[in-house]
This record gives C-alpha cells, structure tokens and sequence, in this order.
C-alpha cells in the first residue's frame, strides 16, 4: 500500500457538473450500485499482504510503506521464520534486522518502528496486538491507515476505512469524497458515505480497482464496470441512470 510520488492524486481532475447537483440520498445510492457492481468485479477482495496472524499483518504492513505488496511478500516467508515474536526482532544483533528487510526499502527507519513497536507491544500489550484504533496508533509507524488494515483483516473489526493512495484517488474520481489528499477527511466522508457492514469492501474493492483499471495515470474508463456512474469517466456512457431518464423526459 505505497504512497508513490509517480502516483500521486490528481486533486483537480475535471468531473461532470451532474456531481454539484447531486443530492446526499443520490451518492449513496450511487454509492452502493459501484460497491455492487465492484464486488462482482473483484469477488476476493482483500488485503494482498501474506500473514498468518496479527502481528505478522502489522510487520508487513510497516514494511509495505514506500514499497510494494508484492515486493513485500517476497521479504517476510523468511523474516516470520526467523523472528516469531517481539522478543525475536528485539533481540536481532545491530543491522542484523536492517539487512533483512532491506529489499523494501526505508529500510533503516521500518527497522527502527518495528522494534519500536515491539517494545511497547512487549511494555504495555504483554506481546499482543491490540484491537482499538487508539491503542494501535500507540506503535511507533502506526498511523490510522495501518491501524485499520490490521484491524478490518486481522480481527474482523471494522472500526475506520483504510486509506492509501488508490482510495485517496478513486474517492475523489467517483465524487465519495472532495478532501483528498486528506486522508482524514475521506475516510470520515466514506464512513458517513457507506455502512459500516460495508466497510472492510470499500477499502480493498477500491484498492483493487485502483490498481487493475483505474491507475492514476491513463484509466480504463472503456472497460470499467462503474463508468456509467463515474463522474470523472471518459467513457461515452458516463452519466449515471437517473440522470440519462431525467434528460428523456
């Protein structure tokens, strides 16, 4: 879940004027027919970080900063091998864990925030992952959008929406969200935007269409299966049903 320069969010990319007009009760219902036709689009949603537990989800998410998911999964099959728990990675010797994740990069400070977070896991959690936002974003490289990838897919609770940088983008192409790149902001228009069974979706179908067709560069606006109801579509047949019935009569 990298935040790429190359891929930054384009906060003024132009979007059709139906969107000011649009009605709060409008983008919800609006809202739910792109989660629909999303899901059928990307049925196995989730987070593509390898884990088996909780605290393995919050090591790779720490590493997958600046890098890929991919990249990542190749690092940690031999890093949850060696070290098995917070006590493992505190007790690496000098630049023995540095070395072990170098490949994703950063690779000084993620080892600085892992064995930080080891610590207060081992000082305040007895070695465990919490399971609150605010006791997560207590860990050193914890910050909000990690707390709830390690809440929504490790424990299946669905306390926020996990925001990165492809449902930064796509919030604001769909007309969910105008507060990119706060990441703040958008996840609290999200949250008000869909319910909360629906949560855990939003993120990973977002995530997933944002890599697959809708890049920030280039779109497959042709060949996505929400164009029509996409505000910032290039395709011919973007305009959202209501509206075409509306321009009919």
């Amino acid at each position: 879940m990298a935040y790429k320069n190359n891929d930054a969010y384009r906060t003024r990319e132009p979007r059709a004027p139906w969107l000011r007009r649009e009605k709060v009760a409008e983008k919800r219902a609006r809202a739910l027919k792109v989660l629909r036709r999303l899901g059928k689009q990307y049925p196995d949603a989730k987070t593509a970080l390898d884990f088996q537990t909780p605290f393995q989800l919050i090591v790779a998410t720490v590493l997958s900063a600046q890098s890929t998911d991919k990249m990542v999964n190749q690092i940690t099959p031999a890093l949850f091998a060696k070290y098995r728990t917070p006590e493992d990675f505190l007790a690496a010797a000098p630049g023995e864990l540095e070395q072990d994740i170098k490949q994703s990069g950063f690779f000084n400070q993620k080892a600085k925030s892992i064995r930080g977070l080891c610590r207060v896991l081992i000082d305040e959690f007895e070695g465990h992952v919490p399971k609150t936002i605010a006791e997560l974003t207590r860990l050193p490289g914890v910050a909000r959008k990690t707390a709830n990838v390690v809440l929504s897919n490790g424990f299946g609770i669905d306390e926020g929406i996990a925001v990165d940088t492809h449902v930064l983008r796509l919030s604001y192409r769909l007309g969910f969200s105008d507060h990119s790149p706060d990441a703040v902001k958008v996840e609290r228009d999200l949250m008000d935007l869909f319910p909360k069974k629906e949560w855990f979706r939003v993120t990973h179908l977002l995530i997933d269409h944002g890599r697959t067709l809708c890049p920030a560069r280039a779109p497959a606006c042709t060949e996505c299966p929400v164009s029509r109801w996409c505000p910032a579509s290039r395709a011919p047949d973007a305009v959202p049903v209501a509206t075409a019935r509306k321009k009919r009569q």
